[in-house]
């Protein structure tokens, strides 16, 4: 049996966002890609407290495919070091599960 994760990525614009979940779906890697926003972020960086507008991305695929949504997420965003974070689905309906299988399969 596969197993299952989510992927959260979060982005600066709603075209950017949009173009992050094509990628992934469209590779195959990821069964569907949800976009929400715009949500508030605050966080440090360079050496500075920001708070920004962003659009969050968040991919369903099995845990099998994770290197390769990795690599197109790097290859695609904008930012210098994008959120790239897993979550394994513990549960959910059989016949999702085996949706996002059927979708992301080799």
């Amino acid at each position: 049996m596969a197993g299952y994760i989510t992927v959260l990525t979060t982005t600066d614009s709603a075209e950017r966002a949009e173009e992050l979940a094509r990628a992934g779906v469209n590779a195959r890697v990821a069964a569907c890609a949800q976009i929400d926003g715009p949500i508030k972020s605050v966080y440090w960086w360079d050496d500075a407290l920001q708070a920004d507008q962003e659009w969050r991305v968040l991919y369903k695929l099995t845990t099998e495919r994770f290197s390769e949504l990795e690599e197109i997420i790097k290859a695609v965003h904008t930012y210098d070091t994008p959120e790239i974070i897993a979550a394994d689905i513990t549960h959910g309906s059989p016949e999702y599960l085996q949706w996002i299988a059927n979708e992301t399969a080799t």
